[in-house]
């Protein structure tokens, strides 16, 4: 069978592992630690490296499950608008443009055309940057990754006492596919 893999940080990656566990299509989720290369976001548009960020590691069946949902499920518990080192990394070439397009979607989610006086849009809805919404998901290609320890893996289900601010079961059973 194809698999792929894609990379996710932010946030608590403990929380992270448990959202993508048992969504349709997913293989395996790992925890651990991303290192990343010609990192760039809308804010910081410099290609920089990151180092050691809490994240996971999702391998999927990309007939069963789309790069772009999984995008979606990320950016549906965590703001892609605030600074929380949100980050999207891939391992493979082939998934960059369509990470790449999907990033330009959110950063330009909910933005209106700017429009003339006579109501012609103009070609660019962002005239006036000052009131720009900044999008500061990073996203680049996967250096390396190392999974955390075994007492990191599977978190929540060997403790179901911790509580969290995201009602998992609440949450998948809204998600359609």
């Amino acid at each position: 069978m194809y698999t792929k893999k894609i990379y996710f940080s932010g946030g608590d990656f403990h929380e992270l592992q448990e959202l993508f566990t048992d969504l349709p299509g997913i293989l395996k989720v790992t925890a651990g630690y991303i290192d990343a290369r010609n990192v760039i976001s809308q804010v910081n548009p410099e290609p920089r490296t990151v180092e050691n960020f809490p994240g996971v590691e999702i391998e999927f069946n990309p007939k069963k499950m789309d790069l772009s949902m999984l995008m979606d499920v990320l950016f549906n518990v965590l703001n892609p608008y605030a600074e929380n080192n949100l980050g999207v990394y891939s391992s493979s070439a082939e998934d960059e443009p369509q990470i790449e397009l999907h990033m330009n979607f959110i950063a330009n989610r909910g933005k209106q055309p700017a429009a003339t006086g006579a109501m012609l849009t103009v070609n660019d809805p962002n005239h006036n940057p000052k009131f720009a919404r900044k999008c500061y998901v990073a996203a680049g290609r996967l250096t390396k990754f190392s999974p955390a320890g075994e007492e990191h893996q599977n978190y929540f289900q060997k403790h179901p006492e911790i509580k969290t601010d995201i009602d998992f079961k609440k949450l998948k059973a809204s998600l359609k596919f």
